[in-house]
């Protein structure tokens, strides 16, 4: 049974020990600087080297999994002996070389009938081999996989000078292994701490923001009485940890009503988090909203928290809820419901404190009905629903908002306006506002840039042309007809001509309508 190429005469025998350990020690010296993206051609190539020069067939290196079971990485054969491993567990098809392994032995075997386990003898003769050796891989006295020999045409004897520079090789390729991982490491705790950062720096800006708007000034304007309804309301619910469902049309004000609830509930301290649901797009709201693991999907090179997560202790404000796919819909109950998140890629939960304020300018009945949004989770939401008022029924705040929008500006863009002309309030308050609070902050702006002098000049436009046709509830229907009867008389409600004899309904039960809608005679002097 002769060794490894090494012939009988003990001069050649010198000569081929000494080109062997040559090419050793050049492996080794060619791993002590290898960038980390070279580290597995090297090691084929070196294996390519090592099975020529000894005259073997194949080597083969393999790596501890997560499970503790070993899984196949590297190799290199001659064509004849490709590597083709059966789908079965290193752990139950060779527990003998295992357990050797792990007491940090290196196992040489010059004939499978040496073997003292039959299983291990089974799985070697099932591969094709003859004669084997298995160098343990180590980092700081850790089994972290093995390195793999293997003459598959005949017996083999493995000298001791031949292991002891396999044992080298492989210490050689353990440290360049980990060296790699290390540095993959550093790479995603850095893309970690850079996404965290940018969070950071995201969050301080919405913060400062945040601050900005609701600073003393800026309030909500509630001189409506619909307004102050309102307000009762986030006054009642604010203190308790009850899920609110804001309801109203685009641009009525929902999110500041949103943070008047956190501000005055008892987690005010931490900052509300926001979630558009509208505006992330369908692939990642998952992610966004309860986190994801490294590798949850092609381009996850990290690990990411949800914005679940980053509300601890806090308030999520979940705005176009109604916009959620239905499969983002299951997770967002359970985290509304269990107050547990499952980040993507995981199946272990995290329980979470957060308070939920959503918001949405659908229809949720409707979309339950047409089975765009999920019954169980519309009545986990809907547990304290408050409908925020458009602006057309607070015709009353308009003056108080448009001073606020002026004040705003004027400090933005240098401009000492003082007043306002009286007709084009009067003005702002017939205007039916298809766009709400959003629509009149960007006329106020529009004006506020092209005006000169300290009299703020309003172009509003014709209600005619933009009469408020969107909402399909029966509250708006009916309060748009009745402003518009009023309009047509004056707001005049009682006697010949009035608005009642037109509706052909008492004074009284008109005057009850509109005060259930909070329709109001524009103020005249404002």
């Amino acid at each position: 049974m002769p060794g490894p190429n090494w012939p009988v005469d003990p001069d050649v025998i010198d000569d081929d020990r000494l080109r062997f350990e040559r090419l050793v020690a050049g492996l080794a010296a060619r791993f002590v600087d290898i960038d980390a993206g070279d580290v597995d051609r090297a090691i084929v190539d070196s294996q390519r080297q090592i099975v020529l020069a000894l005259d073997l067939d194949r080597s083969a290196l393999f790596l501890i999994t997560d499970t503790d079971d070993l899984v196949f990485t590297h190799s290199w054969a001659r064509p004849e002996f490709e590597m083709s491993l059966p789908p079965v567990s290193a752990r139950l098809a060779f527990p003998w070389f295992l357990a050797r392994l792990r007491a940090g032995e290196t196992v040489t075997v010059s004939s499978v009938h040496d073997l003292p386990s039959s299983v291990d003898q089974e799985s070697l003769r099932r591969i094709g081999t003859r004669s084997n050796v298995a160098v343990p891989l180590t980092v700081a006295g850790q089994l972290i996989g093995t390195l793999t020999f293997a003459s598959m045409r005949a017996e083999r004897l493995w000298p001791d000078a031949v292991v002891d520079r396999l044992k080298l090789v492989a210490n050689v390729f353990a440290q360049a292994l980990a060296r790699r991982r290390s540095d993959e490491q550093l790479q995603q705790a850095l893309t970690e701490v850079r996404r965290l950062r940018d969070l950071l720096a995201r969050d301080n800006e919405v913060l400062h923001r945040e601050v900005q708007t609701l600073r003393p000034g800026r309030s909500i304007a509630a001189e409506s009485a619909a307004a102050q309804a309102v307000l009762r309301l986030v006054d009642q619910v604010a203190p308790t940890t009850a899920t609110v469902l804001l309801l109203g049309e685009t641009g009525c004000g929902k999110e500041l009503f949103a943070q008047a609830i956190h501000e005055r509930s008892p987690r005010h301290k931490r900052p509300m988090v926001r979630v558009n649901c509208g505006a992330i797009p369908t692939a990642l709201i998952e992610s966004e909203l309860f986190g994801r693991e490294r590798g949850a999907y092609t381009g996850a090179v990290a690990r990411q928290i949800g914005r679940f997560e980053l509300a601890e202790g806090s308030t999520i404000f979940l705005d176009e809820v109604g916009e959620l796919p239905l499969e983002a819909q299951v997770k967002l109950l359970h985290a509304v419901q269990d107050h547990v998140v499952e980040r993507l890629g995981s199946t272990q939960p995290i329980k979470v404190d957060v308070r939920v304020i959503a918001a949405t300018n659908r229809n949720l009945e409707e979309a339950v009905a047409a089975r765009t949004f999920r019954e169980d989770l519309y009545y986990r939401l809907n547990v304290f629903p408050i409908t925020v008022p458009p602006l057309r029924e607070r015709v009353e705040d308009i003056p108080v908002l448009v001073w606020s929008f002026v004040d705003e500006y004027s400090r933005a863009f240098g401009k000492n306006v003082t007043s306002v002309a009286r007709e084009d309030m009067a003005a702002l308050q017939r205007y039916p506002w298809p766009g709400n609070i959003r629509e009149l902050r960007n006329l106020v702006e529009r004006a506020m840039i092209v005006t000169a002098g300290s009299k703020l000049e309003i172009d509003v436009p014709a209600a005619s042309a933009r009469a408020h046709d969107k909402s399909p509830r029966l509250a708006d229907v009916e309060a748009r007809h009745i402003r518009a009867i009023l309009d047509r008389t004056g707001w005049r409600v009682r006697g010949a001509g009035g608005a009642a004899e037109i509706l052909g309904v008492k004074p009284t039960t008109l005057e009850g309508r509109m005060a259930k809608l909070g329709i109001r005679r524009p103020d005249k002097r404002a």
